[in-house]
């Protein structure tokens, strides 16, 4: 819903303040700023500016903007004012008028109408966000009518311009829960939740009405909250304006409080809960993974597979423990830990990132081997990730015959290995006796540092990951870390560490941009020299039990990958 180009005129948004400067201005906005410098009449333009886009610029004339060598006289503020001012002031007025444009500064309003501040300080349109509101039938649904949510929830809707939302009693909802509808323009009713308690409550994200009661029982069975108590007041507001912006902006069609634009820690494609908490008084958006919907697409990069690890490692609504560093040694190895089923998971990796896209895919797979009590499956933050896993999984733990020794000359001097058997070295205070095997006669490489072996495809690359590993296990054991789990570095992450960057034309492999780089482009070749030499044949991990199910909504939902190895197969 559009207002006519033709009966619209260009007005500040509601809530932007400006502060004049010696020779400009600044002016803020709900999500933007803009400095404009470089002139002394500046603060005397924005006087006639203003009173231009101000609320009242259609009452009567401008007030004077001071002397001006091509205005005579006070402009108007009519259709003509450009006629009445010179035409310095006329371009400067333009050039002004066009950086607020740019800046998200003026909405154009319905000629001669005063709309309500609220969607005008957010909305493209206000015009057609106002006229949705007052034509919504807004619906207040609760098991007591009369109860302080319902109240309060009726109260935020009417505040925000729709029409007396009409209350009516659902004895199937639980004591402390309201369900707010209303008719969007499309016809389409779209509900919210909200929930409260003495200790908390949340508000769950804009969905069709049955969809919207589902979510809500499955949230308050995940965060346990009791909702029979009464809420502090202060509680009781904040979950009533949060449930009534949500369901309003859904309707007016303006951007939800929980999009992830504005929040790095929230999933594009998964919803977002409002969650709140009485003591201390908080509340905060929090991504919700498991939430039933559609796979999502595996994650580009490594920046945004962590993303959606942090998503599965939520505190309130994950169903892993995220992967942190906390006080343990980043240096020389980085190394991370979490908990897992069956005891402290560690894990270990030139940086922190792939340390913690490590650990968060094997606890994964132990929780998911724990549910399932059969083989442990491959998880992955994309399919590529995943088979790499599975892969030298599967060399490592079969037969292959055919192994020759390869000489050290072969990786000595290659700066990874070089650097990882030296930091080895000096942590043990000896020389540790890398050994190192070609497999069949592929470009395959087994090497054996200290108990720990790795699969790659040179031998340098195999050297580096061992000793990477061996050195991890030490540094863990000796940092009075009692890890039940270790999880393994491997170039399977190299893909996703190198997707969308280029190391500088400078750097050698000695740099882990550029080594993670040249490992994923040798990764392709090594996965079809493997799959030939295994014979692997992998399948999608099927959860069997209702536990299984909320872990595989979770992966699903961040766009990872599950593999289990078909019968008969390695």
């Amino acid at each position: 819903m559009t207002a006519d180009p033709e009966a619209v005129r260009p007005r500040l948004r509601p809530g932007v303040a400006v502060t004049p400067l010696r020779e400009g201005l600044h002016l803020r906005g709900r999500d933007t700023s803009l400095t404009l410098e470089g002139s002394r009449s500046l603060p005397a333009l924005w006087q006639v500016l203003a009173a231009r886009l101000g609320p009242d610029a259609d009452a009567g004339r401008e007030p004077d903007a001071g002397p001006d060598a091509d205005a005579g006289r006070e402009p108007d503020a009519g259709p003509d004012a450009d006629a009445a001012v010179g035409p310095k002031l006329a371009a400067a007025l333009a050039t002004v008028t066009a950086r607020l444009r740019e800046h998200g500064l003026l909405v154009d309003h319905p000629d001669g109408a005063r709309l309500p501040p609220w969607p005008g300080s957010v909305a493209d349109d206000p015009g057609g966000a106002a006229a949705a509101l007052a034509a919504a039938h807004p619906v207040v649904a609760a098991a007591d009518p009369d109860g302080p949510l319902a109240r309060a929830v009726v109260r935020a809707l009417a505040r925000g311009g729709t029409r007396a939302p009409a209350v009516v009693a659902e004895l199937g909802l639980p004591a402390g829960r309201v369900v707010a509808t209303a008719d969007d323009p499309a016809a389409r009713t779209v509900a919210v939740a909200v929930q409260s308690g003495a200790d908390g409550g949340f508000v769950t994200e804009p969905a069709d009405p049955a969809r919207a009661r589902t979510d809500a029982t499955a949230v308050a069975t995940r965060l346990g909250h009791d909702p029979g108590t009464e809420p502090p007041a202060a509680l009781l507001a904040l979950l009533a304006a949060a449930g009534a912006q949500r369901l309003l902006c859904a309707v007016a069609g303006l951007p939800d409080p929980g999009e992830p634009a504005d929040d790095p820690r929230l999933l594009a494609g998964r919803p977002a809960v409002l969650i709140a908490e009485a003591r201390p008084p908080r509340a905060q958006h929090h991504p919700w993974a498991a939430a039933p919907g559609a796979v999502a697409a595996p994650p580009g990069d490594l920046a945004e597979a962590l993303r959606r690890v942090n998503a599965l490692g939520d505190p309130r609504l994950g169903v892993l423990d995220v992967p942190s560093p906390g006080d343990l040694p980043q240096v020389p190895v980085a190394l991370v830990s979490c908990g897992s089923p069956s005891g402290l998971l560690a894990a270990g990796a030139a940086r922190t990132d792939l340390a913690r896209l490590a650990a968060a895919c094997r606890s994964a797979e132990l929780h998911l081997a724990a549910l399932g009590g059969g083989a442990v499956p491959v998880v992955g933050a994309d399919p590529g990730h995943a088979l790499g896993r599975a892969l030298r999984r599967a060399v490592l733990g079969t037969p292959v015959r055919g192994e020759r020794v390869v000489p050290e000359s072969a990786w000595r001097d290659h700066p990874q290995a070089g650097h990882w058997c030296g930091a080895l070295a000096r942590r043990l205070g000896r020389t540790p006796d890398p050994v190192v095997r070609q497999l069949s006669s592929a470009q395959v490489y087994l090497a054996r540092v200290e108990g720990v072996r790795a699969v790659e495809a040179t031998p340098a690359d195999a050297v580096a990951h061992a000793a990477l590993a061996a050195l991890t296990r030490l540094l863990a054991r000796d940092g009075g870390l009692a890890a039940a789990h270790h999880a393994a570095p491997s170039g399977a992450a190299a893909p996703l560490a190198a997707a969308g960057r280029t190391p500088a034309a400078w750097a050698d492999p000695g740099w882990t941009d550029r080594w993670l780089t040249e490992v994923a482009a040798r990764e392709a070749d090594l996965h079809a020299v493997l799959v030939r030499l295994t014979g692997l044949r992998t399948t999608r991990w099927q959860p069997a039990t209702p536990e299984a199910r909320l872990y595989a909504d979770a992966l699903d939902g961040c766009g990872f990958t599950v593999f289990v190895a078909e019968e008969g197969r390695p």
